[in-house]
């Protein structure tokens, strides 16, 4: 069988190189020459535990190829599968879908005998129905089928997700499409992977509707952490008593600094923009979004009562700055909003982050970047747990205080506990906690 990815941003490059892992020759297109070219010399442009073995290994196989050429790819395609970019459009929050078709007048225009082109992408209810559209319109005579296969690839455990779903969703409108696929998954499915087979459009929604959920689930216990920090509660308790009903279940009930990354966000926003193109409100991911805002602005009023009401010419030191750990992701990371607040109250912010310190620096300026902790923390006045990286999870405190001028303890994260933190001459800050912790 030949795949074709389009796109080699980290939907199509992890996609990609798991289905070459299956035995599959896989063709990975994109319009960028120098991405192609890196690739080609087994240089990869993100940071994915397992990604870089996974693709030397496939490509050292001949199963897994990298080109800018779609005539080349799409001749002999069994499977073309579009995996770029969907982001919010300006202004409306709506998704972006230029590139996607982009992707299908590409294919269209080089098509040659039957293939099934699947959307990968994330992109709102309708979209796979206008991608056959378009190839179409420009191809009359085309013999091609359209389906979607949305992705579930959390960004630090793609490569697990891939090889080891929760499910499969695949939207198709024939069988011949339908069983294309099912071949193309058949190593999952002898894993007893669940198949959702069902209609473009539900195929569709359910990636929207997956994320918001996830993203409804952190909003709440983020807001739930605000009332305990009221009344005295401890929601690491709080989650915990919540986890363990397995109508719950304890995933996604970390309170922190608020949701961040390349798909909630954006989907969260797309999936309001999909109910007001169908004349109804979505309240309830309305008030996920706001929720979500409204925790990384408190998040900042938490670090500035910290420091005595004002951070006006302290320096506070910032470990990890992506949006969640093993990833050098900076998108809609919660660091963004945080430490530019910080600066403009006045604040010298020095940071580090094990993988995305360099994208880092593409976006947050007036900020001295470190390779480590340590280093980081000499004469701060704070420092500020943002991401639990493993490495913050262990870390000398007795060192850290010595390094440090101030005795302010801050964990958004909550991977500390209050009473280790306080036993080196800490004043421990976490989300979700009376401050101070004092005996009520």
């Amino acid at each position: 069988m030949n795949v074709v990815m389009i796109g080699t941003g980290y939907v199509g490059l992890v996609s990609g190189a798991c289905f070459s892992e299956f035995g599959v020759n896989v063709t990975c297109v994109d319009k960028n020459e120098k991405m192609i070219d890196e690739l080609n010399r087994g240089i990869i442009p993100i940071y994915e535990p397992g990604l870089e073995a996974l693709v030397k290994n496939n490509v050292e196989k001949e199963r897994l190829f990298f080109t800018v050429d779609y005539s080349v790819a799409v001749k002999n395609a069994d499977i073309i599968f579009i995996a770029v970019g969907t982001p919010s459009r300006r202004g409306d929050g709506y998704a972006d879908l230029s590139y996607v078709y982009n992707a299908a007048k590409k294919i269209a225009e080089n098509l040659s005998g039957y293939s099934v082109v699947v959307c990968k992408s994330t992109v709102p209810v309708g979209t796979t129905r206008n991608v056959k559209r378009i190839i179409k319109d420009i191809d009359h005579d085309a013999g091609f089928d359209v389906a979607s296969n949305p992705e579930f690839l959390r960004e630090g455990s793609a490569i697990s997700d891939f090889m080891r779903p929760d499910r499969v969703v695949i939207g198709v409108d024939n069988e011949k499409a339908e069983g294309l696929l099912k071949e193309l998954y058949r190593p999952l499915y002898l894993l007893e992977t669940p198949m959702v087979i069902t209609n473009l459009e539900t195929a569709e929604l359910i990636k929207y509707a997956s994320n918001a959920f996830l993203a409804t689930k952190i909003s709440f216990i983020n807001e739930l952490s605000n009332l305990c920090e009221s009344v005295g509660a401890n929601i690491k308790d709080v989650a915990k008593g919540m986890g363990y009903d397995k109508r719950i279940g304890p995933k996604f009930l970390h309170a922190g600094p608020g949701y961040g990354g390349s798909c909630l966000p954006k989907d969260t926003k797309a999936l309001i923009k999909i109910f007001q193109d169908n004349n109804l409100t979505a309240r309830l991911i309305e008030a996920v979004v706001q929720v979500n805002d409204a925790q990384k602005s408190s998040m900042v009023k938490k670090i500035r009562e910290a420091l005595g009401g004002s951070e006006y010419g302290k320096t506070i030191a910032v470990l990890g700055l992506t949006f969640k750990p093993e990833t050098d992701d900076m998108r809609y990371a919660p660091s963004l909003t945080i430490i530019p607040a910080l600066q403009e109250g006045g604040a010298v912010i020095r940071a580090t982050d094990p993988k995305g310190a360099g994208e880092a620096q593409k976006i947050l300026n007036d900020v001295e970047y470190f390779d480590e902790p340590y280093s980081t923390v000499v004469g701060a006045d704070a420092v500020v747990i943002m991401t639990e990286w493993n490495e913050y999870r262990a870390l000398d405190l007795g060192k850290l205080k010595e390094l440090m001028k101030g005795e302010v303890f801050i964990d958004l994260k909550n991977i500390y506990e209050p009473e280790i933190i306080e036993k080196h001459g800490f004043l421990y800050i976490g989300v979700g906690y009376r401050e101070k912790y004092e005996n009520q």
